[in-house]
């Protein structure tokens, strides 16, 4: 522990796992007291208590107006501020109802569906945010996607979703240095980050390791992710290390948005 992160407070939604999971751990351990968030109550409850001391676990759908003007009304009359808030709660739109996820077959459902979760909920987390935040100033980290800078003809919703993140992060941080509030927004950009988010897409037993080859296959590093490396980058933008940071975008892809997998050859 090196106290990056002491006496302040955060809030990490979608936290129950995955790469809020990983930012909710790495938060506590830089010395914050963390305020966890999920609609998955039973490991969001489970991972406060592992935590221990300092840290809470909050049912929250993101999608909710409601939800958020009741949280933060709680936040304020406990702790009086919040210092960070990282809107992570995301879906992909794979598996389950969801049916087909291109421009043609994709059903106005699934669509509005995740937007509803991924835009809509850090839309709503940025604007109950910087009201906590605007008299004592903080840092919003929304995360976003390599699929906000890309296209993806498989999953036209979540590209589209969070390539509104990334515009709106900016929004966001243009609007608070405006208005000399002190809050610093920025985007982070994972791409392959091995989370149970992937479970739909690789599949289970042998066709498993098979399909992770296959994409790692065409990731310049040969590897995926981890949620951790992902928090690395959140606990920087968290801090006052990166207090002249704003409305910026930070990619964790191992390469993959460098440049073309299909590169020449050297012989």
């Amino acid at each position: 522990m090196t106290n990056r992160l002491k006496n302040k407070i955060a809030l990490v939604t979608g936290a129950a796992r995955g790469i809020g999971q990983s930012i909710a751990e790495s938060f506590v351990q830089e010395g914050a007291q963390v305020i966890i968030t999920d609609i998955d109550d039973a490991p969001g409850k489970v991972l406060a208590k592992t935590l221990g001391k300092g840290t809470e676990y909050y049912h929250l759908d993101v999608s909710q107006e409601s939800h958020w003007e009741a949280l933060m009304k709680t936040l304020k009359e406990k702790f009086g501020r919040l210092d960070i808030l990282v809107n992570n709660a995301g879906i992909i739109g794979f598996g389950g109802h969801f049916g087909p996820q291109n421009p043609e077959e994709c059903a106005l459902a699934d669509w509005n569906a995740v937007h509803k979760i991924n835009m809509d909920g850090t839309f709503l987390g940025c604007k109950y945010g910087i009201g906590l935040m605007k008299k004592h100033g903080g840092s919003i980290i929304n995360m976003s996607s390599r699929s906000g800078v890309v296209g993806i003809p498989h999953a036209v919703a979540y590209a589209s979703s969070k390539a509104a993140i990334r515009n709106h992060t900016k929004s966001v941080a243009l609007y608070c240095a405006e208005k000399n509030y002190g809050i610093r927004c920025n985007s982070i950009h994972p791409a392959a980050i091995l989370t149970p988010m992937w479970d739909a897409m690789l599949g289970t037993g042998p066709s498993r390791a098979k399909n992770l080859k296959n994409i790692e296959r065409d990731i310049p590093l040969k590897r995926m992710g981890t949620p951790q490396e992902v928090a690395h980058l959140a606990v920087f933008l968290a801090s006052d290390e990166a207090v002249y940071m704003t409305g910026a975008e930070f990619t964790i892809d191992g390469g993959i948005l460098a440049g073309a997998s299909a590169a020449p050859t050297t012989e």
